[in-house]
């Protein structure tokens, strides 16, 4: 089963150590961060630095003249991953024999929402959400597939995995973030992650839906999970009993559709601008209303689409299920696996994860994350992948 780990640039630019390490580990792929949230990072490794702070979400190469005039553009990163970094990076990485595709996300960026606060989900409380775009917008729309398509196709790269190519709403790995004081569960989080900007009260509209009697019964069906007085898990079955079912479906649908058409309409993007070959994958969550970095999609849907997703398999390959079971021949089932350790990764049991993600029908497999895992880790790894 090949193997690819996550990688950014910045673990490679400036060690001449890390494309051969990481090749040892017996890994055959590396994804390439070639767009990417803020975040602070450990490089374990590194000669000249241990943390690297990327302030804001930006893209790790520089962008080209599509962008000119137009309202909403790609950031470009800052001294964390300066000129063409994703260039760079690849060079290295390939001459030591890894096939290299682009690391893409997309519908999670803060300083896009703080900068253009109209692109951000409002929630029913009239809340903007920063780091979430709303990806009902035109603009909006129209700026993730041009970002995909750019930030997909580099220079050498054999494919792309997109994340984010969905839904973003409340839960967000946020800095200090304070918002577990309230088990929200699944049911919880959807409603507080529905949008109500113009073009969201817009399609609600579409659907039958008055907008603002919508907004406050959201308001009304949470009160009571507010309280502590009424579990908010239960999965899709309590989101229709907190909000009834009509309504609930009823933003379930245009939810679901407009994922679904942002989803084609990003992967078109990226065909026309790829060479032949090249493979389109998109990290995903089988339940289409589930937000985050793994998008909610429509199994069957989204394997018409795209060429295969990456699943989220850490704890247990259970989400591969619903993938597995649309028989899709050729189809990339890549089982994502957290390998580092501090992070709650198991590198020390990969060959028994695999095997049971094997099972239930990956193709692949995804380990997160070359840069940050520990040698001890990376050691794990190299053995775990021998007993492929």
């Amino acid at each position: 089963m090949k193997a690819s780990a996550f990688v950014y640039p910045w673990d490679v630019n400036g060690d001449p150590d890390a494309p051969e390490l990481i090749a040892r580990t017996g890994v055959e792929q590396v994804t390439l961060a070639a767009a990417y949230h803020s975040t602070r990072a450990l490089t374990p490794r590194h000669p000249r630095h241990r943390v690297v702070t990327a302030e804001y979400a930006a893209v790790l190469y520089p962008p080209d003249a599509r962008w000119e005039g137009r309202d909403l553009r790609p950031y470009e990163a800052g001294d964390w991953a300066p000129g063409d970094a994703w260039g760079e990076a690849a060079a290295a990485l390939a001459d030591a024999g890894l096939e290299v595709h682009t690391w893409v996300v997309l519908a999670h960026n803060s300083r896009l929402g703080a900068e253009c606060p109209r692109t951000s989900v409002v929630n029913a409380y009239g809340d903007r959400y920063p780091w979430a775009p709303c990806i009902a917008q035109p603009a909006t729309r129209a700026y993730l597939t041009g970002l995909a398509a750019e930030a997909a196709v580099r220079p050498g790269a054999r494919g792309t995995e997109l994340e984010s190519l969905g839904w973003y709403g409340l839960a967000h790995l946020h800095a200090h973030d304070k918002t577990g004081g309230v088990g929200l569960g699944d049911a919880g989080q959807y409603l507080m992650s529905l949008c109500f900007c113009p073009d969201c009260r817009a399609g609600y509209g579409g659907q039958g839906l008055d907008p603002g009697g919508l907004a406050a019964a959201v308001r009304a069906a949470l009160e009571p999970v507010w309280r502590g007085a009424v579990p908010s898990d239960g999965g899709w079955a309590a989101v229709e009993k907190l909000l009834g079912e009509a309504p609930a479906n009823a933003t379930r649908a245009w939810r679901d559709e407009t994922a679904r058409t942002l989803q084609e309409a990003t992967v078109a993007a990226v065909r026309a601008a790829a060479p032949g070959g090249f493979r389109i994958l998109l990290h995903a969550d089988p339940v289409s209303y589930h937000c985050g970095a793994n998008a909610g999609v429509d199994p069957a849907h989204v394997l018409s689409v795209a060429d295969g997703v990456v699943v989220p398999c850490t704890g247990g390959a259970g989400l591969l299920t619903p993938f597995a079971e649309q028989d899709r021949a050729g189809a990339v089932l890549a089982a994502n696996l957290t390998v580092v350790s501090g992070m709650g990764g198991r590198p020390h049991t990969l060959a028994e994860d695999a095997a049971r993600a094997r099972e239930l029908g990956a193709t692949e497999l995804r380990l997160y994350h070359a840069g940050l895992a520990s040698d001890g880790d990376l050691e794990a790894v190299r053995a775990g992948l021998a007993e492929r």
